[in-house]
């Protein structure tokens, strides 16, 4: 099963492995060609019924490969409407060859001519809610016609993650989706068929540039609504609190916490101004300050425990303890990770070893990606949260879901860069599940790494990540 957004995201990792959609498209206008031959017999009419988008763009092109039957090609709307480059360049083909094509600029102007298939192909997976003019008028004609209705990846009108309409649908007969079934579909009274279309098993294995759709902004957001971040850290070290904290705040979380020993506070909130930074007694963190601890918590979406704390024994008391308690999302890194096999825990751990924090903790690993994904997946069941392995192949799994990430250099062996990858990951996790976070995370930080290598060389600083990291997550997108 794969979501309408999940699709979106792999079509566009496809494009960037190589597999671009107007390939993809191809494949899918003959997957649909194939399967309207199964159900026609010769002779037959069909009357294919499109919209302006990619789901028409499908159609359009499986209109030439019906070249023994009687086709009309039905237009909803004015050609120039078409949006995207691709339908409109298999729209032009069926035009230059002049197959038998019609707009449809106003639904009273909609006459469906007399088929024995009808191929409804207006609106695809990404569209919901309930049909307009004259895709409204289209759905009931189609219902209304005494012909075998084949839809194209979903029937219009029906939400392909639910399987619900919220008005007038097309009531299909088949369903020829692609690549994957929709979850929606399984509620739908009509025959499925699911067909491949080139798209590699990469493009859902490795994070790529669909993965970062999930970062996408409503104009109308609020303060808070990309979440808060606790980090709690500091004591031995100074630096990687404040790079985590800086982290989190480059990477979108709305506010960013600092609890470390009063000692060392004052050098943190040196480090930037937005930080909010709380100290408790002492210079190390200890059993006592556990309460103060998830008092600070309550507030936060997500709490990052663990960089700069070091490994004293009341240190990693003190995070066994709090991790014990706290229920929430909670990201752990560096010497806190040391905690996590001796606890019971509530909490939705996203823990974020290197490959020798990994095998301290009881994993294993392996030169190869495959097999140590495998082995990370293995001991993410056993341990019920989310790891993160960091590695030149980054491997994120809860045991269910494995994504693999390839971004980052060698120029990020650097000592920090660990650090900041944690505050990426306290942001995202703050508003996305644990895998999604782990995974956009990796992506984010490789590629921030990747910029800074490409401008300079190496000889980086951790820090000098921080600046790349808005860009490597919104830079150019339509967010």
């Amino acid at each position: 099963m794969i979501t309408s957004d999940r699709m979106a995201q792999v079509d566009e990792n496809a494009a960037a492995l190589g597999a671009p959609r107007k390939q993809l498209m191809e494949s899918s206008g003959n997957a649909v060609a194939r399967f309207v031959r199964d159900v026609a017999r010769p002779g037959d009419r069909i009357a294919v019924v499109a919209g302006r988008g990619n789901n028409g763009g499908d159609a359009f092109v499986a209109a030439r490969f019906l070249d023994e039957f009687e086709v009309t090609t039905l237009l909803l709307g004015r050609a120039d409407a078409i949006s995207t480059d691709i339908a409109r360049e298999n729209w032009d083909a069926l035009q230059q060859a002049e197959y038998d094509t019609r707009e449809v600029r106003d639904s009273t102007a909609l006459s469906l001519p007399d088929a024995d298939v009808v191929v409804d192909a207006m609106l695809g997976t990404g569209v919901t809610g309930a049909l307009r003019e004259p895709e409204a008028t289209a759905a009931r004609a189609i219902n209304d016609a005494d012909a075998t209705v084949v839809a194209v990846d979903v029937p219009s009108g029906v939400d392909a993650d639910t399987g619900e309409a919220a008005g007038v649908a097309v009531e299909a007969d088949h369903v020829v989706t692609f690549h994957d079934a929709k979850p929606g579909l399984g509620d739908v009274d009509a025959a499925v068929t699911v067909a491949d279309i080139g798209i590699p098993e990469a493009a859902e294995t490795f994070v790529g540039p669909g993965d970062l759709r999930v970062l996408s902004r409503d104009p109308m957001a609020h303060k808070g609504d990309f979440g808060e971040v606790l980090v709690v850290g500091g004591g031995p070290y100074t630096g990687a609190p404040a790079l985590s904290a800086q982290a989190a705040m480059r990477a979108g979380a709305d506010l960013v916490r600092v609890a470390c020993p009063a000692s060392v506070a004052d050098t943190i909130q040196g480090y930037e101004e937005g930080l909010i930074v709380r100290g408790f007694g002492g210079e190390l963190l200890r059993p006592s300050h556990v309460d103060q601890l998830l008092d600070a918590a309550v507030d936060a979406d997500c709490v990052l425990v663990g960089p700069g704390l070091g490994r004293a024994e009341g240190t990693l008391s003190a995070v066994r303890e709090f991790l014990a308690e706290y229920d929430g999302r909670a990201v752990v890194d560096a010497d806190a990770l040391r905690a996590v096999p001796d606890v019971d825990t509530d909490a939705d751990l996203l823990c974020t070893p290197h490959q020798g924090e990994l095998v301290a903790m009881g994993g294993q690993t392996d030169d190869d990606w495959e097999t140590r994904a495998d082995l990370v997946a293995d001991f993410a069941a056993d341990l019920g949260g989310t790891l993160l392995v960091k590695s030149a192949y980054d491997v994120v799994s809860d045991g269910e879901t494995t994504r693999v990430n390839r971004t980052g250099n060698p120029g990020m062996t650097v000592g920090g860069t660990g650090d900041v990858l944690a505050g990426i990951c306290a942001a995202l996790a703050s508003t996305h599940d644990p895998v999604t976070a782990g995974s956009v995370a990796a992506y984010v930080n490789g590629l921030a790494g990747d910029a800074v290598v490409d401008e300079q060389g190496y000889g980086l600083f951790a820090s000098d990540l921080l600046a790349e990291i808005p860009h490597a997550m919104w830079g150019g997108r339509d967010v």
